[in-house]
């Protein structure tokens, strides 16, 4: 079996720059490993993000919300992540399922028992070995977002070198008071399971934070080898 590594945090923590790191890294150093997100990283799974994410479905039920992150959840599972796992390799993940517990559960206050049932349906049981949360205050994250927004508005001058528009989606609009609950639900399943979770600040330097991640990642990895090997 491989490694499963995921990334979270709040909107603008960078938590997607350091999978690609994280990745681009492992990848150097001759890692069998794959990077994906959530929701997304299938084809199935990108068709579900874009109703997800569009600012222009203000009308979607809490319900259904969870029900379709939980579908992109199940394909990326059954297409991706586990079969790459079951070759030994690493599988880095930008969000998983306990982006569903803050988000549509204490962001939205969706019943835990409920979604862990949804959850456990539609992976499996599958649960990351090691789990990283970029720390961020969620306003500086916001701001970091709308920034990034408004350069993506300017890209679309005449002349312009920004050639990557950044997302600011339908989450990303609510209000501060759901950005603050999804925090402090993000805090609770750390507390709920320690020994998984590995807590950094995101307003640190990018490289310095990375090397932090790898070194972490890398003792994980190696128990893992060290274990295959005995075994």
């Amino acid at each position: 079996m491989g490694v499963f590594i995921t990334f979270e945090g709040p909107e603008g923590s960078g938590k997607s720059t350091q999978a690609r790191l994280l990745y681009e890294r492992l990848q150097a150093l001759g890692y069998p490993a794959i990077l994906t997100r959530e929701p997304g990283g299938t084809r199935i799974g990108e068709m579900i993000r874009r109703i997800l994410v569009d600012l222009r479905h203000t009308e979607m039920a809490p319900t259904t919300e969870t029900l379709l992150f939980a579908a992109a959840r199940a394909q990326l599972v059954s297409e991706l992540v586990r079969p790459y796992l079951n070759t030994g390799g690493i599988v880095l993940c930008d969000r998983y399922a306990d982006s569903t517990f803050a988000y549509q559960g204490y962001g939205l206050g969706r019943d835990l028992d409920e979604l862990q049932a949804i959850t456990a349906v539609a992976t499996g049981g599958l649960l990351p070995d090691l789990t990283f949360y970029l720390d961020l205050d969620v306003e500086a994250g916001l701001q970091r977002k709308r920034t990034a927004r408004d350069r993506a508005v300017e890209a679309a001058n005449p002349g312009s070198t920004f050639t990557t528009p950044p997302e600011w989606n339908r989450l990303d609009a609510r209000d501060l008071a759901y950005h603050q609950r999804v925090v402090a639900g993000f805090a609770e399943l750390m507390r709920s399971d320690p020994a998984r979770w590995r807590r950094f600040s995101a307003e640190q330097p990018v490289t310095t934070l990375a090397e932090q991640i790898f070194h972490e990642a890398d003792l994980v990895l190696r128990r893992a080898l060290r274990l295959e090997t005995h075994g």
